[in-house]
């Protein structure tokens, strides 16, 4: 059965090749500004059980992957930044402070469609006012939810997590596997290319 990522993002097709290389990539047309929930992990969910399913609806016979990730900082969901002041405006209330990020991942092959929602406390050391006026004139902190990567220099900021770090990315590697292989699929090691 295909495997196709229902996802642009570098990092999730760089999270999933940790698994298998055996897929391709379909950008999701779904609309996500419609989409309402009562907690930021439900609406995670929500998002990425849409763009499985828009996907899947387009690619029958294919086995589906749809994923999405916010910030939660006390219940106000931080998403993509839409500028430098939206970056710096979310950086500042991350400073020195606990955050959750909520990572939703859906699988559909057309018939079955199962998901889940995988949470990470993340703790942040107060951010220096010059390092964060020069990340957000980075090019890091755009495409990314919360404004930061943890993978990157975000990393100097990093106090404390507690859950899985690959959530953090947007693809929390190890359930996913799992949830995968739930619907039969048999991971190959197709060369890059």
């Amino acid at each position: 059965m295909q495997l196709i990522l229902a996802s642009t993002s570098p990092r999730r097709r760089e999270l999933l090749e940790l698994y298998t290389r055996d897929f391709t990539v379909a950008a999701s047309a779904f609309d996500e500004s419609r989409v309402r929930a009562e907690t930021p992990a439900a609406l995670t969910e929500k998002l990425a059980r849409g763009k499985c399913l828009a996907v899947a609806q387009s690619h029958p016979g294919c086995l589906v992957l749809g994923s999405d990730t916010v910030v939660d900082v006390g219940g106000e969901v931080f998403g993509k930044p839409r500028d430098a002041a939206d970056a710096r405006r979310m950086l500042k209330a991350l400073s020195g402070r606990d955050h959750w990020v909520h990572t939703g991942v859906c699988v559909s092959d057309g018939v079955r469609t199962e998901s889940f929602v995988d949470s990470c406390m993340v703790r942040f050391f107060s951010i220096p006012p010059q390092e964060l006026e020069e990340y957000v004139a980075s090019a890091e902190p755009y495409d990314k939810a919360g404004a930061y990567a943890i993978q990157g220099r975000a990393a100097l900021w990093l106090d404390r997590l507690e859950g899985d770090y690959y959530t953090i990315m947007g693809l929390p590697v190890s359930r996913t596997a799992r949830l995968l292989e739930k619907f039969g699929y048999k991971p190959g090691q197709k060369e890059k290319g």
